[in-house]
């Protein structure tokens, strides 16, 4: 009997697709819901009460901090609930909730108001997870590694589009404008993942079925632990470098400047390099990924960090900057779907939702680690002490991705991207 591709199935190439076309959305728009305060935190907060200096520089580093500390800590309990339960009404939880957070953040009469309604924001988190996590395993194995491509393309840009968006909003409006508008775009989120976003009712069900054993019992029971773990790690210390330069870019792109005048415009411009390298090169490179394997994908990925970070210490124009930042970004289109791809394909389907959402916890966490990290290397070693820092991280990282793969190979004997 010949072997139906699931691909051919009538209906199911569009569902997938227009799955694939509505989280990409939700996922836009998440990224800039966590990006969009960045322009105008510090001075909102200077709005809510009379701060010194000190104390504004404070406030401003735990409120946006807060959220991502909440989601690494949260992440992997939706996850559980989602495999099940569901992807869906996870997708639908945390669209409504980020909708309603974003909103009453226009409304906050005091700092601590809207430290715990951005610690919320965190709580609320699970939209990009488990869009991940349904596009793995609702998308035809042939098409997994593009999909996950295009759907890092959406937080990548939402993460880009943020700030420009944020800004935009408080300019024309106001700081609090911008909230209730973003508030009011995630909650045509949640209508939109309502009412288009399918999901595989028969799957969902086997799903539930398997995910009666204890946590512990998949987790004993899962065939790579070791490799898994060090996806996770991978994830983190990507993001690590990643937003390690986040504080001093501003400096550092002004000492290369000489102090001219458009040095926050340069900026900009030099901090928005990576997405879109992302952006452009996550789509081809999935689809490569899928031919030559997600394993080699990851291991050039390092090489073209390296590449990216190395020379950025010792260069004296602007132009080389945005560069090698660039190539930083195309070394994050080689590496993140190549990640998620390999998590997916190492995962039992009822404990898909944890391992991304436990991946969301690691990218949090590097998303903490990274600015921390930065400042204090900046102070001991100057600026340029970041991007040699960077890529030092990154060859333990290729290190540690060697390791790992090779111990699970061993061990099964068989190829992990099976």
């Amino acid at each position: 009997m010949k072997k139906i591709n699931s691909d051919d199935v009538p209906g199911r190439k569009s569902l997938w697709q227009r799955n694939l076309f509505v989280l990409w959305f939700g996922v836009f728009m998440t990224g800039v819901a966590l990006s969009e305060v960045m322009p105008f935190l510090s001075l909102y907060i200077g709005t809510l009460g009379r701060f010194n200096r000190n104390e504004l520089s404070f406030y401003s580093g735990a409120v946006f901090a807060i959220s991502f500390l909440v989601t690494a800590i949260v992440s992997p309990i939706w996850g559980k609930i989602a495999d099940r339960r569901g992807r869906k009404i996870m997708l639908l939880r945390a669209a409504f909730g980020m909708s309603i957070i974003l909103f009453l953040m226009g409304n906050v009469t005091n700092v601590w108001e809207l430290f715990i309604l951005r610690a919320l924001q965190g709580a609320m988190g699970g939209f990009i997870s488990n869009a991940n996590a349904l596009i793995a395993t609702q998308t035809p194995k042939q098409h997994a590694g593009k999909a996950l491509g295009i759907i890092v393309t959406g937080m990548t840009a939402g993460n880009l589009i943020g700030p420009l968006f944020g800004g935009a909003l408080s300019s024309i409006f106001s700081y609090r404008t911008a909230f209730h508008i973003t508030g009011i775009i995630l909650f045509v989120v949640f209508l939109l993942t309502l009412f288009l976003v399918k999901e595989d009712t028969h799957a969902l069900t086997v799903t539930i079925k398997n995910s009666s054993d204890s946590q512990k019992t998949l987790w004993q029971a899962l065939p790579n632990k070791t490799f898994i773990l060090g996806l996770f790690v991978t994830t983190m210390l990507v993001q690590t470098v990643n937003t390690s330069i986040n504080p001093i870019i501003s400096l550092f792109v002004q000492e290369l400047l000489h102090n001219a005048n458009n040095t926050t415009f340069i900026a900009g411009i030099v901090a928005a390099m990576p997405g879109i390298a992302t952006v452009l090169a996550a789509p081809p490179f999935g689809r490569i990924g899928d031919q030559i394997g997600t394993e080699r994908m990851i291991k050039i990925g390092f090489m073209i960090a390296i590449i990216g970070f190395v020379p950025t210490a010792f260069i004296s124009s602007i132009t080389l900057l945005m560069l090698f930042r660039f190539i930083v970004g195309i070394s994050d289109a080689t590496m993140l779907p190549a990640i998620q791809t390999l998590i997916s394909k190492n995962s039992p389907s009822e404990m898909t939702s944890r391992m991304f959402s436990y991946n969301q916890s690691f990218y949090s966490l590097g998303s903490v680690i990274g600015p921390m990290a930065g400042a204090l290397i900046a102070s001991f070693f100057d600026y340029r002490g970041i991007f040699i820092f960077s890529a030092i991280i990154i060859v333990i990282n290729y290190i540690l991705f060697n390791f790992v793969i090779a111990r699970a190979k061993q061990k099964n004997n068989s190829s992990l991207e099976q």
